[in-house]
């Protein structure tokens, strides 16, 4: 006997969990993870030199909204963070800000030496780590700095694992 599903009581109460159970049913869920995965959009958020190398990423040569990544404006509408290169106290105050004000599901992508231990700011009283002002990171890219076809590859990666693990995170 399959799984039934009983709605009675409240009206809103029970349209809402119809609407549950319809959405993670398999056809609509691998639907909606398929969207999530192919409409990452960060904000404009460049912390050091690894900027460049994102911009590079998005311009014409390598066309990161061919990955269905599409540069935003603003946080609110945004759904993936990319941390590139140092983050200074300063700036993680912002970083932190920026990752509060976005939606569910929000993905974190690292860039470069910097973010992961430092880089040639290892010893320096003024560089953090994300995990340092609560920020989770998803998908850690190494280099000095990464080059667009590695952050092409970690898109690739990350795009992979939203489809595989589902959109909602827990």
């Amino acid at each position: 006997m399959s799984e039934q599903l009983i709605l009675t009581g409240n009206l809103e109460e029970a349209a809402r969990k119809a609407a549950q159970w319809l959405v993670n049913r398999k056809p609509i869920r691998s639907l909606r993870d398929w969207a999530v995965a192919f409409s990452l959009w960060p904000p404009h958020f460049t912390t050091s030199c690894c900027g460049t190398e994102f911009g590079a990423f998005a311009a014409a040569r390598f066309d990161a909204e061919r990955y269905g990544m599409l540069p935003f404006a603003s946080s609110r509408q945004s759904n993936i963070l990319t941390i590139e290169g140092t983050l200074t106290r300063k700036m993680a105050r912002a970083a932190r800000i920026v990752y509060d004000q976005m939606p569910e599901p929000k993905y974190v992508i690292a860039l470069g030496a910097c973010i992961l231990e430092g880089g040639i700011f290892w010893n320096s009283y003024n560089t953090v780590l994300p995990s340092d002002v609560g920020i989770p990171v998803d998908l850690y890219l190494p280099g000095c700095p990464t080059r667009p076809e590695a952050i092409a590859r970690g898109l690739l990666m990350l795009q992979k694992k939203i489809r595989s693990q589902g959109a909602v995170k827990t």
